[in-house]
C-alpha cells in the first residue's frame, strides 16, 4: 500500500515538472499552425475566400483528379449580397454571408465594401520564411483592394478616353479605379496546349461569336503573360462551340455528351499534370469562356471546373448552376459578318413610331405566352413570329422605342445587345438570368425588367413610363453601348475588356495560399 502511495507521489511530482513544457509545446504548435494556414499572412483576413495550396494531384497519364482532404482547404464559395436585379429577374443566389465575411462584392450598389487588410508582407521573428512569387502577387492584390475602396471617397483619376459616371453604374468611382488597376497589373497566362479548332479557336461570325472573339483576342492582348509565375489567372482556351461542331456524337443510341466531356477532362488533366497551377488552387484562379448553350454542362466534366473555376458564360442561368459570386455573365452578340458594321446606331426617339417590337421563333416557355397575348394584336406593339415579307429586322429595331428580349430555351439572347446597339430600350423577360456585367452596371437604369406574369400588361407598363424617363433610359443605353461593342483591335472599356474586368473582379475575391520555396 505504502509502495503504491510513494509511486503515486512520485508520478504527481513528475507531472508537475513536465507540465510547463507541455504548455510551451502547445503554444508553439498553435503558433505554427496559424502560420501554415495563412492566417498571419492574410492581407484581407476573413474578407476574401481563401484557397489553400491543394494537395490534390493530377497524374501524368491523365488520371483522375484526387479528392483533397478536408483539412487545409477552405472552400471557394464566398457569398455576396443579392444582385441589383434580383427582385425583377428572379435570380436565385447562394446563401448570403454576413458583411464581415465579404470583401469586394460583385453586385448591387455596394460593388466594393470595406476591407481590413495589411499591405505588407508579415514579419515573424520566429520563422525565417522565404516568400514566393505567389505571396508577393497576393500582397499586391491586397493593395489593389485598398485602392479600390479608397476610390469611393477620393478624387477621380483623369482618363483621356472615358470616365464612367451616372446611374448606369452601381459605383462609378470604384469601377473606374478597378479598371485602371486592372490595366496596370492584371496578367493572364494562356495555356498553349491543344490544337485548333477545338482549342485556341472559336466562332466569330454567328450567335456564339463572343466565344471565338475572346479566345482570339486573348492570344494577342497585352494582358497575356508568358511567365505563369506572374499570372493572376490562367485561361483554358477551349471552345464549347467547336466541340459541338467537331466532337458531338450524333448517334442517338450513344451518350452524345461523353466524347465532349472527355475532351474537357483530358485537357484539364494535361495542364494539371504539366503545370502546378491547377492543383495549387483546385482551379479557382482558372477561367473559361463559353457562349454555346452547352457550355455550362460541359464544365461539369471536371467537378472543380464547375465548382471552383471562373466560368464566363453567355447562358448565365442560376437554375443551372451559374454562381454570380464566381462566374461571369457575358453578352451574346450576333455578328453576321464578324463585325458590328451596319448594326450600330439608330434614329432619335422622336423618329420611332412603334412602342415595342419583337420577332422570333416559338421555343422555350416564355415566348409562347408573349405571342399568345400580343402577336398581331396591337399596331403599337409589333410582336411577330415571322416578319412580313420585305420588312427589315434591323429596321424595326430602329423604329421602336422598346425592344423585347424574352428567353428562349436558354436565357441568353442577342436581342438585348441588338437593342442597345440601335438605341432601343431593352425589355428583358427572363427567369433565373444574371445580366452581363451586372456587377458593375445597373440594368434597371437603362432597361425595363419585366416579370413573366406581367406579359399581359406589357403595353400598360410601357405607356406608364413617362417620356422624360424613357429619354433618360435611352440616353443611358447609348452611353453604356461602348461596353458591348466588339472592336478589332479591342478598345478600352469595350466588351473584351469588360469581360476581362469581370474576371479580374472575381480574382480579387479569392486569395491563394502559397508555401515557401525549398
Amino acid at each position: 500500500m505504502g509502495s503504491w502511495r510513494n509511486s503515486r507521489t512520485s508520478s504527481t511530482k513528475l507531472l508537475w515538472c513536465i507540465l510547463p513544457f507541455m504548455v510551451v509545446a502547445v503554444f508553439i504548435g498553435v503558433k505554427k499552425s496559424n502560420w501554415v494556414d495563412g492566417s498571419k499572412y492574410s492581407a484581407v483576413k476573413d474578407d476574401v475566400a481563401v484557397v489553400a495550396v491543394a494537395p490534390a494531384v493530377v497524374d501524368g497519364g491523365g488520371g483522375e483528379v484526387a479528392e483533397p482532404p478536408v483539412e487545409g482547404f477552405q472552400s471557394y464559395n464566398s457569398s455576396y449580397p443579392p444582385l441589383g436585379m434580383e427582385d425583377e429577374m428572379d435570380v436565385e443566389l447562394p446563401v448570403v454571408a454576413k458583411e464581415d465575411d465579404l470583401n469586394a462584392t460583385l453586385s448591387g450598389p455596394d460593388i466594393f465594401v470595406s476591407v481590413n487588410q495589411t499591405n505588407v508582407l508579415p514579419v515573424d521573428g520566429d520563422i525565417n520564411r522565404k516568400y514566393t512569387s505567389l505571396d508577393k502577387l497576393e500582397a499586391r492584390l491586397g493593395r489593389v483592394r485598398a485602392a479600390i475602396k479608397e476610390a469611393e471617397s477620393s478624387n477621380r483619376t483623369h482618363d483621356p478616353d472615358y470616365v464612367p459616371e451616372g446611374p448606369m453604374y452601381w459605383n462609378a468611382a470604384s469601377f473606374h479605379r478597378s479598371y485602371l488597376e486592372m490595366e496596370k497589373l492584371f496578367k493572364v497566362f494562356v495555356y498553349e496546349e491543344g490544337e485548333p479548332p477545338i482549342f485556341h479557336s472559336g466562332p466569330c461570325k454567328n450567335i456564339y461569336s463572343m466565344e471565338g472573339n475572346f479566345i482570339y483576342h486573348m492570344e494577342t492582348t497585352k494582358f497575356r503573360t508568358r511567365n505563369p509565375e506572374k499570372a493572376h489567372t490562367f485561361f483554358l482556351p477551349m471552345s464549347a462551340t467547336m466541340m459541338v461542331r467537331f466532337i458531338f456524337e450524333r448517334d442517338p443510341h450513344v451518350d452524345h455528351w461523353r466524347p465532349m466531356k472527355q475532351t474537357v477532362k483530358d485537357y484539364v488533366d494535361l495542364v494539371g499534370s504539366k503545370y502546378p497551377f491547377w492543383n495549387r488552387s483546385l482551379g479557382a484562379d482558372h477561367f473559361t469562356v463559353a457562349c454555346h448553350d452547352w457550355g455550362p454542362e460541359l464544365s461539369k466534366a471536371v467537378p472543380y471546373l464547375f465548382k471552383n473555376s471562373i466560368r464566363a458564360l453567355c447562358n448565365a442561368n442560376t437554375s443551372e448552376g451559374f454562381n454570380p459570386s464566381k462566374d461571369v455573365s457575358i453578352p451574346e452578340i450576333l455578328l453576321p459578318d464578324g463585325t458590328t458594321r451596319g448594326i450600330l446606331g439608330g434614329p432619335s426617339p422622336r423618329n420611332r413610331p412603334f412602342l415595342a417590337f419583337f420577332a422570333g421563333g416559338v421555343h422555350g416557355p416564355i415566348r409562347p405566352i408573349l405571342l399568345e397575348h400580343w402577336q398581331d394584336k396591337d399596331p403599337d406593339v409589333q410582336v411577330h413570329k415571322y416578319l412580313p415579307k420585305g420588312v427589315s429586322y434591323m429596321g424595326m429595331l430602329r423604329q421602336s422605342k422598346y425592344c423585347i428580349s424574352p428567353s428562349g430555351y436558354e436565357v441568353a439572347s442577342p436581342r438585348m445587345v441588338e437593342a442597345i446597339y440601335t438605341g432601343c430600350v431593352p425589355v428583358l423577360i427572363k427567369d433565373h438570368y444574371v445580366a452581363p456585367f451586372s456587377d458593375v452596371l445597373n440594368w434597371k437604369s437603362f432597361a425595363v425588367i419585366l416579370a413573366v406574369e406581367d406579359i399581359p400588361n406589357l403595353k400598360n407598363i410601357l405607356t406608364r413610363i413617362s417620356t422624360s424617363q424613357y429619354l433618360r433610359m435611352q440616353r443611358r443605353g447609348k452611353q453604356v453601348r461602348r461596353h458591348f461593342e466588339v472592336n478589332y483591335p479591342p478598345k478600352r472599356y469595350d466588351v473584351f475588356h469588360m469581360i476581362l474586368h469581370s474576371v479580374w473582379l472575381r480574382r480579387l475575391n479569392i486569395r491563394i495560399l502559397g508555401v515557401a520555396d525549398s
